[in-house]
Protein backbone atom coordinates (compact mmCIF):
# COMPACT_ATOMS: atom_id res chain seq x y z
CA UNK A 1 0.00 0.00 0.00
CA UNK A 2 1.22 3.47 -0.44
CA UNK A 3 1.96 6.19 1.67
CA UNK A 4 -1.42 7.98 2.53
CA UNK A 5 0.15 11.31 1.87
CA UNK A 6 1.43 10.53 -1.77
CA UNK A 7 -0.61 11.75 -4.29
CA UNK A 8 -2.42 9.72 -6.32
CA UNK A 9 -3.85 10.30 -9.81
CA UNK A 10 -7.99 11.22 -10.58
CA UNK A 11 -9.41 9.56 -13.67
CA UNK A 12 -9.29 12.62 -15.50
CA UNK A 13 -5.57 12.69 -14.98
CA UNK A 14 -5.64 15.49 -11.93
CA UNK A 15 -4.17 15.28 -8.58
CA UNK A 16 -6.13 12.96 -5.56
CA UNK A 17 -4.94 13.95 -1.89
CA UNK A 18 -4.61 11.60 1.53
CA UNK A 19 -8.59 11.96 1.45
CA UNK A 20 -8.78 8.82 -0.44
CA UNK A 21 -8.91 5.40 -0.64
CA UNK A 22 -5.34 4.70 0.64
CA UNK A 23 -6.10 5.41 4.63
CA UNK A 24 -6.49 2.82 7.52
CA UNK A 25 -10.00 1.82 8.01
CA UNK A 26 -10.90 3.82 10.78
CA UNK A 27 -13.39 1.39 11.89
CA UNK A 28 -11.53 -2.30 11.54
CA UNK A 29 -8.07 -0.43 11.67
CA UNK A 30 -7.48 -2.81 8.25
CA UNK A 31 -6.64 -1.91 4.56
CA UNK A 32 -10.34 -0.48 3.44
CA UNK A 33 -9.32 -2.63 -0.40
CA UNK A 34 -7.13 -5.85 0.88
CA UNK A 35 -9.44 -8.16 2.87
CA UNK A 36 -7.91 -10.54 5.46
CA UNK A 37 -7.80 -13.99 5.19
CA UNK A 38 -10.38 -16.54 7.80
CA UNK A 39 -9.71 -19.60 8.83
CA UNK A 40 -8.21 -21.75 5.62
CA UNK A 41 -9.31 -20.31 2.86
CA UNK A 42 -6.93 -19.84 0.15
CA UNK A 43 -8.14 -15.82 0.10
CA UNK A 44 -10.36 -13.43 1.88
CA UNK A 45 -14.11 -14.26 1.14
CA UNK A 46 -16.94 -12.07 0.17
CA UNK A 47 -20.63 -12.10 -0.31
CA UNK A 48 -22.25 -11.07 -3.77
CA UNK A 49 -25.76 -10.53 -3.60
CA UNK A 50 -28.28 -10.24 -6.27
CA UNK A 51 -31.26 -10.20 -4.00
CA UNK A 52 -32.98 -13.03 -5.82
CA UNK A 53 -36.63 -13.36 -5.52
CA UNK A 54 -38.28 -17.36 -6.21
CA UNK A 55 -41.48 -18.07 -7.44
CA UNK A 56 -44.25 -17.45 -4.42
CA UNK A 57 -41.87 -15.46 -2.17
CA UNK A 58 -41.72 -11.33 -2.16
CA UNK A 59 -38.96 -8.72 -2.61
CA UNK A 60 -39.71 -7.94 1.22
CA UNK A 61 -38.46 -11.76 2.08
CA UNK A 62 -35.62 -11.53 0.08
CA UNK A 63 -34.58 -8.62 1.67
CA UNK A 64 -35.02 -10.02 4.88
CA UNK A 65 -32.74 -12.65 3.50
CA UNK A 66 -30.08 -10.14 2.80
CA UNK A 67 -29.97 -8.85 6.38
CA UNK A 68 -29.85 -12.25 7.79
CA UNK A 69 -27.00 -13.25 4.97
CA UNK A 70 -24.94 -10.21 5.98
CA UNK A 71 -25.15 -10.71 9.92
CA UNK A 72 -24.05 -14.12 9.21
CA UNK A 73 -21.26 -13.20 6.36
CA UNK A 74 -20.14 -10.98 9.44
CA UNK A 75 -20.04 -13.01 11.95
CA UNK A 76 -18.03 -15.99 9.89
CA UNK A 77 -14.89 -13.74 8.99
CA UNK A 78 -16.51 -12.26 5.58
CA UNK A 79 -14.94 -9.55 4.20
CA UNK A 80 -17.79 -7.49 2.91
CA UNK A 81 -21.10 -7.76 1.36
CA UNK A 82 -21.58 -6.63 -1.84
CA UNK A 83 -25.16 -5.73 -3.70
CA UNK A 84 -25.45 -5.58 -7.57
CA UNK A 85 -27.54 -3.18 -9.38
CA UNK A 86 -30.24 -4.34 -11.79
CA UNK A 87 -33.81 -3.70 -13.46
CA UNK A 88 -36.81 -4.61 -14.96
CA UNK A 89 -35.82 -8.24 -13.80
CA UNK A 90 -38.82 -9.67 -11.31
CA UNK A 91 -36.41 -12.02 -10.14
CA UNK A 92 -34.05 -9.15 -8.91
CA UNK A 93 -35.35 -6.69 -6.18
CA UNK A 94 -31.77 -5.05 -6.22
CA UNK A 95 -32.36 -1.76 -8.17
CA UNK A 96 -31.57 0.56 -5.34
CA UNK A 97 -28.19 -0.78 -3.97
CA UNK A 98 -27.79 2.53 -1.64
CA UNK A 99 -31.09 1.97 -0.08
CA UNK A 100 -30.39 -1.55 0.78
CA UNK A 101 -26.79 -0.58 1.71
CA UNK A 102 -28.53 1.60 4.29
CA UNK A 103 -30.69 -1.09 5.37
CA UNK A 104 -28.00 -3.48 5.89
CA UNK A 105 -25.60 -1.26 8.11
CA UNK A 106 -28.27 -0.81 10.47
CA UNK A 107 -28.26 -4.29 10.82
CA UNK A 108 -24.25 -5.05 10.81
CA UNK A 109 -21.49 -3.46 12.44
CA UNK A 110 -18.26 -4.09 11.12
CA UNK A 111 -18.32 -6.43 7.92
CA UNK A 112 -17.45 -3.40 4.76
CA UNK A 113 -20.93 -2.86 2.12
CA UNK A 114 -20.86 -1.68 -0.85
CA UNK A 115 -22.23 -1.86 -4.38
CA UNK A 116 -21.15 -4.69 -6.95
CA UNK A 117 -21.55 -2.51 -8.62
CA UNK A 118 -23.39 0.60 -9.24
CA UNK A 119 -24.16 1.29 -12.71
CA UNK A 120 -22.55 5.04 -13.46
CA UNK A 121 -24.16 5.48 -16.71
CA UNK A 122 -27.61 5.33 -14.91
CA UNK A 123 -27.21 8.32 -12.44
CA UNK A 124 -25.73 11.54 -12.28
CA UNK A 125 -21.97 11.38 -11.05
CA UNK A 126 -23.38 13.96 -8.32
CA UNK A 127 -25.99 11.56 -7.38
CA UNK A 128 -23.82 8.90 -6.48
CA UNK A 129 -21.41 11.16 -4.75
CA UNK A 130 -24.08 12.35 -2.38
CA UNK A 131 -25.49 8.82 -1.72
CA UNK A 132 -22.23 6.91 -1.22
CA UNK A 133 -21.52 9.95 1.13
CA UNK A 134 -24.89 9.36 2.95
CA UNK A 135 -23.45 5.54 3.60
CA UNK A 136 -20.41 6.66 4.54
CA UNK A 137 -21.49 9.05 7.42
CA UNK A 138 -23.97 6.14 8.21
CA UNK A 139 -21.02 3.73 8.47
CA UNK A 140 -17.65 5.13 8.23
CA UNK A 141 -14.76 3.67 7.07
CA UNK A 142 -17.34 0.27 6.22
CA UNK A 143 -18.46 1.24 2.51
CA UNK A 144 -17.02 0.46 -1.09
CA UNK A 145 -18.15 2.29 -4.11
CA UNK A 146 -18.05 -0.54 -7.26
CA UNK A 147 -18.99 1.16 -10.46
CA UNK A 148 -19.38 -0.99 -13.56
CA UNK A 149 -20.37 0.77 -17.29
CA UNK A 150 -23.05 -1.65 -18.26
CA UNK A 151 -26.72 -0.33 -17.81
CA UNK A 152 -27.67 -3.63 -15.43
CA UNK A 153 -30.58 -4.18 -17.47
CA UNK A 154 -32.25 -4.13 -21.53
CA UNK A 155 -31.88 -1.37 -23.76
CA UNK A 156 -35.11 -0.05 -23.23
CA UNK A 157 -35.01 0.16 -19.58
CA UNK A 158 -31.70 2.00 -19.47
CA UNK A 159 -32.85 4.59 -21.78
CA UNK A 160 -36.30 5.01 -19.22
CA UNK A 161 -33.89 5.28 -16.71
CA UNK A 162 -31.52 8.04 -18.12
CA UNK A 163 -35.07 9.58 -19.36
CA UNK A 164 -32.94 10.30 -22.83
CA UNK A 165 -34.23 8.31 -25.04
CA UNK A 166 -30.87 6.97 -25.74
CA UNK A 167 -27.73 5.23 -24.89
CA UNK A 168 -24.45 6.66 -26.56
CA UNK A 169 -23.17 7.91 -24.23
CA UNK A 170 -23.14 4.75 -21.76
CA UNK A 171 -19.61 3.10 -22.75
CA UNK A 172 -17.87 6.51 -24.19
CA UNK A 173 -18.67 8.38 -21.58
CA UNK A 174 -17.42 6.34 -18.84
CA UNK A 175 -14.26 7.74 -18.14
CA UNK A 176 -15.93 11.30 -18.14
CA UNK A 177 -18.42 10.28 -15.74
CA UNK A 178 -15.71 8.58 -13.54
CA UNK A 179 -13.31 11.74 -13.42
CA UNK A 180 -16.07 13.38 -12.45
CA UNK A 181 -17.32 11.42 -9.48
CA UNK A 182 -13.76 11.28 -8.36
CA UNK A 183 -13.86 15.16 -7.89
CA UNK A 184 -17.13 15.21 -6.33
CA UNK A 185 -16.37 12.51 -3.20
CA UNK A 186 -13.03 14.39 -3.25
CA UNK A 187 -14.39 17.70 -3.56
CA UNK A 188 -11.64 19.22 -5.34
CA UNK A 189 -13.15 20.67 -9.20
CA UNK A 190 -9.92 23.04 -10.10
CA UNK A 191 -11.07 26.59 -9.80
CA UNK A 192 -12.71 28.26 -12.90
CA UNK A 193 -14.77 24.66 -13.13
CA UNK A 194 -18.02 25.10 -13.77
CA UNK A 195 -18.57 22.81 -10.82
CA UNK A 196 -15.90 24.32 -8.72
CA UNK A 197 -18.42 25.52 -6.10
CA UNK A 198 -20.92 22.53 -6.49
CA UNK A 199 -20.50 20.04 -3.23
CA UNK A 200 -21.69 16.75 -2.51
CA UNK A 201 -22.78 16.41 0.76
CA UNK A 202 -22.11 14.68 3.03
CA UNK A 203 -18.64 15.24 2.16
CA UNK A 204 -15.13 16.80 2.73
CA UNK A 205 -16.70 20.49 2.33
CA UNK A 206 -18.06 19.57 5.97
CA UNK A 207 -14.54 19.04 7.49
CA UNK A 208 -12.07 15.97 7.38
CA UNK A 209 -14.00 12.81 6.43
CA UNK A 210 -13.38 9.68 4.85
CA UNK A 211 -14.91 8.48 1.60
CA UNK A 212 -15.29 5.19 -0.19
CA UNK A 213 -12.54 3.75 -1.69
CA UNK A 214 -13.79 3.31 -5.73
CA UNK A 215 -13.60 0.04 -7.37
CA UNK A 216 -14.12 -0.60 -11.27
CA UNK A 217 -16.21 -3.44 -12.19
CA UNK A 218 -16.57 -6.02 -15.36
CA UNK A 219 -16.46 -8.51 -17.49
CA UNK A 220 -14.62 -7.26 -20.58
CA UNK A 221 -11.30 -5.57 -20.82
CA UNK A 222 -12.28 -1.98 -21.24
CA UNK A 223 -12.64 -1.78 -17.03
CA UNK A 224 -9.74 -4.00 -16.19
CA UNK A 225 -7.69 -1.68 -18.01
CA UNK A 226 -9.22 1.18 -16.63
CA UNK A 227 -9.09 0.13 -13.30
CA UNK A 228 -5.10 -0.43 -13.94
CA UNK A 229 -4.04 2.43 -15.23
CA UNK A 230 -6.41 4.57 -12.53
CA UNK A 231 -4.07 2.23 -10.25
CA UNK A 232 -7.41 1.16 -9.14
CA UNK A 233 -8.93 -2.19 -7.56
CA UNK A 234 -10.74 -4.44 -10.00
CA UNK A 235 -13.86 -6.78 -9.69
CA UNK A 236 -14.60 -9.16 -12.33
CA UNK A 237 -17.69 -11.23 -13.01
CA UNK A 238 -16.55 -14.21 -13.65
CA UNK A 239 -20.30 -15.43 -12.36
CA UNK A 240 -21.61 -14.76 -15.64
CA UNK A 241 -18.64 -14.28 -17.99
CA UNK A 242 -15.97 -16.94 -17.02
CA UNK A 243 -14.34 -17.64 -20.71
CA UNK A 244 -12.87 -13.63 -20.48
CA UNK A 245 -11.43 -13.93 -16.92
CA UNK A 246 -8.32 -14.75 -17.31
CA UNK A 247 -7.47 -12.13 -20.47
CA UNK A 248 -9.32 -9.71 -17.83
CA UNK A 249 -6.97 -9.95 -15.24
CA UNK A 250 -3.73 -10.64 -17.77
CA UNK A 251 -4.87 -7.32 -18.77
CA UNK A 252 -5.46 -5.24 -15.52
CA UNK A 253 -2.20 -6.27 -14.30
CA UNK A 254 -0.18 -5.92 -17.59
CA UNK A 255 -1.96 -2.30 -17.41
CA UNK A 256 -1.09 -1.52 -13.73
CA UNK A 257 0.21 1.84 -12.28
CA UNK A 258 1.00 2.50 -8.64
CA UNK A 259 -0.97 5.17 -7.22
CA UNK A 260 -1.96 6.48 -4.30
CA UNK A 261 -4.61 4.02 -3.57
CA UNK A 262 -3.08 0.55 -4.45
CA UNK A 263 0.81 0.37 -4.87
CA UNK A 264 -0.11 -3.03 -6.85
CA UNK A 265 -2.66 -4.69 -8.20
CA UNK A 266 -5.65 -6.28 -6.09
CA UNK A 267 -8.28 -8.22 -8.00
CA UNK A 268 -11.40 -9.90 -7.35
CA UNK A 269 -13.59 -12.22 -8.86
CA UNK A 270 -17.47 -12.96 -8.39
CA UNK A 271 -17.89 -15.94 -8.00
CA UNK A 272 -20.96 -18.60 -8.39
CA UNK A 273 -21.00 -21.22 -5.39
CA UNK A 274 -23.13 -22.90 -3.61
CA UNK A 275 -22.91 -25.60 -1.04
CA UNK A 276 -25.91 -27.81 0.42
CA UNK A 277 -25.54 -31.37 2.51
CA UNK A 278 -25.71 -33.31 -0.12
CA UNK A 279 -24.80 -32.94 -4.19
CA UNK A 280 -27.90 -34.04 -4.98
CA UNK A 281 -29.44 -31.07 -3.54
CA UNK A 282 -26.77 -28.47 -4.72
CA UNK A 283 -27.96 -29.50 -8.17
CA UNK A 284 -31.24 -28.70 -7.36
CA UNK A 285 -30.80 -25.78 -5.88
CA UNK A 286 -28.27 -24.15 -8.83
CA UNK A 287 -30.90 -25.56 -11.74
CA UNK A 288 -33.18 -23.48 -10.56
CA UNK A 289 -30.41 -20.18 -11.17
CA UNK A 290 -29.68 -21.88 -14.35
CA UNK A 291 -33.12 -21.94 -15.63
CA UNK A 292 -33.65 -18.47 -14.40
CA UNK A 293 -30.72 -17.14 -16.76
CA UNK A 294 -31.91 -19.46 -19.71
CA UNK A 295 -35.06 -17.74 -19.50
CA UNK A 296 -33.65 -14.03 -19.28
CA UNK A 297 -31.43 -14.39 -21.80
CA UNK A 298 -33.97 -15.96 -23.98
CA UNK A 299 -35.83 -12.73 -23.11
CA UNK A 300 -38.32 -14.50 -21.04
CA UNK A 301 -37.20 -12.85 -17.59
CA UNK A 302 -39.48 -14.02 -14.36
CA UNK A 303 -39.23 -15.41 -10.49
CA UNK A 304 -36.58 -17.73 -9.50
CA UNK A 305 -38.64 -20.76 -10.68
CA UNK A 306 -38.53 -23.87 -7.61
CA UNK A 307 -36.43 -26.81 -7.54
CA UNK A 308 -39.62 -28.70 -8.75
CA UNK A 309 -40.32 -26.50 -11.33
CA UNK A 310 -36.38 -26.73 -12.99
CA UNK A 311 -36.29 -30.07 -13.04
CA UNK A 312 -39.30 -30.82 -14.81
CA UNK A 313 -38.65 -28.05 -17.98
CA UNK A 314 -38.69 -29.52 -20.89
CA UNK A 315 -35.31 -28.43 -22.17
CA UNK A 316 -34.53 -28.50 -25.80
CA UNK A 317 -31.38 -29.98 -26.73
CA UNK A 318 -30.00 -26.18 -27.32
CA UNK A 319 -31.46 -25.16 -23.92
CA UNK A 320 -29.66 -28.41 -22.26
CA UNK A 321 -26.38 -27.32 -23.85
CA UNK A 322 -26.58 -23.84 -22.41
CA UNK A 323 -27.54 -24.77 -18.89
CA UNK A 324 -24.84 -27.94 -18.31
CA UNK A 325 -22.69 -24.73 -19.97
CA UNK A 326 -24.08 -22.43 -17.38
CA UNK A 327 -23.69 -25.01 -14.71
CA UNK A 328 -19.82 -25.94 -15.37
CA UNK A 329 -19.07 -22.46 -14.05
CA UNK A 330 -20.75 -22.84 -10.62
CA UNK A 331 -18.68 -24.43 -7.94
CA UNK A 332 -21.74 -26.48 -6.22
CA UNK A 333 -22.51 -29.79 -4.13
CA UNK A 334 -21.01 -30.71 -0.93
CA UNK A 335 -19.27 -28.11 1.38
CA UNK A 336 -15.94 -30.10 0.40
CA UNK A 337 -16.77 -30.29 -2.92
CA UNK A 338 -17.24 -26.17 -3.09
CA UNK A 339 -13.92 -25.79 -1.49
CA UNK A 340 -12.07 -27.59 -3.68
CA UNK A 341 -13.65 -25.94 -6.77
CA UNK A 342 -12.91 -22.62 -5.05
CA UNK A 343 -9.34 -23.51 -4.39
CA UNK A 344 -8.62 -24.22 -7.48
CA UNK A 345 -10.05 -21.20 -8.94
CA UNK A 346 -7.59 -19.22 -7.48
CA UNK A 347 -4.75 -21.51 -8.23
CA UNK A 348 -5.98 -20.64 -12.01
CA UNK A 349 -6.56 -17.08 -11.73
CA UNK A 350 -4.26 -16.06 -9.03
CA UNK A 351 -7.25 -13.74 -7.65
CA UNK A 352 -7.15 -11.86 -4.37
CA UNK A 353 -10.33 -12.04 -2.99
CA UNK A 354 -13.56 -14.36 -4.22
CA UNK A 355 -17.16 -12.59 -3.75
CA UNK A 356 -19.34 -15.52 -3.63
CA UNK A 357 -22.70 -15.54 -4.99
CA UNK A 358 -25.15 -17.74 -4.00
CA UNK A 359 -28.07 -18.27 -6.68
CA UNK A 360 -30.88 -20.69 -5.61
CA UNK A 361 -34.24 -20.42 -5.01
CA UNK A 362 -34.73 -20.00 -1.47
CA UNK A 363 -33.43 -17.75 1.21
CA UNK A 364 -33.03 -20.62 3.41
CA UNK A 365 -30.71 -22.50 0.81
CA UNK A 366 -28.80 -19.47 0.38
CA UNK A 367 -28.00 -18.37 3.78
CA UNK A 368 -27.17 -22.59 4.55
CA UNK A 369 -24.95 -22.01 2.21
CA UNK A 370 -22.60 -19.23 3.32
CA UNK A 371 -22.38 -21.07 6.27
CA UNK A 372 -21.41 -24.42 5.06
CA UNK A 373 -18.56 -22.75 3.24
CA UNK A 374 -17.07 -21.24 6.52
CA UNK A 375 -17.91 -24.65 7.51
CA UNK A 376 -15.57 -26.14 4.94
CA UNK A 377 -12.88 -23.42 5.62
CA UNK A 378 -12.63 -23.35 9.94
CA UNK A 379 -13.83 -19.62 9.59
CA UNK A 380 -15.14 -18.18 13.11
CA UNK A 381 -18.21 -19.73 14.47
CA UNK A 382 -21.32 -17.97 14.75
CA UNK A 383 -21.40 -15.28 18.13
CA UNK A 384 -17.47 -15.19 17.81
CA UNK A 385 -15.40 -12.02 16.89
CA UNK A 386 -12.89 -12.97 13.86
CA UNK A 387 -9.70 -12.61 14.49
Amino acid sequence: MSDTGDAGRHADGGERGPEGAGGADPVRGADPVRGTVRGTAPVPLSVLDLVTVGSGSTAHASLRTSVEISRLAESRGYHRHWVAEHHSMPGVASSSPAVILAHLAAHTSRIRLGSGGVMLPNHAPLAVAEQFGTLEALAPGRVDLGLGRAPGTDPRTAAALRGTGRLDEAADGFPRQLAELTRFLDDDFPDGHPYARVHAVPGPVQGPAGRPPVWLLGSSGFSARLAGELGLPFAYAHHFSAAGTLPALDLYRQSFRPSAVLDAPYALIGVSALAADTEEEARAQVLTGALSMLRLRSGRPGLVPTPEEAAAYPYTPLEREFVDGWLANIAHGTPDEVRSGLDALVKRTGADELMLTANAHGGAARVRSYGLVADAYGMPTEGSTPA
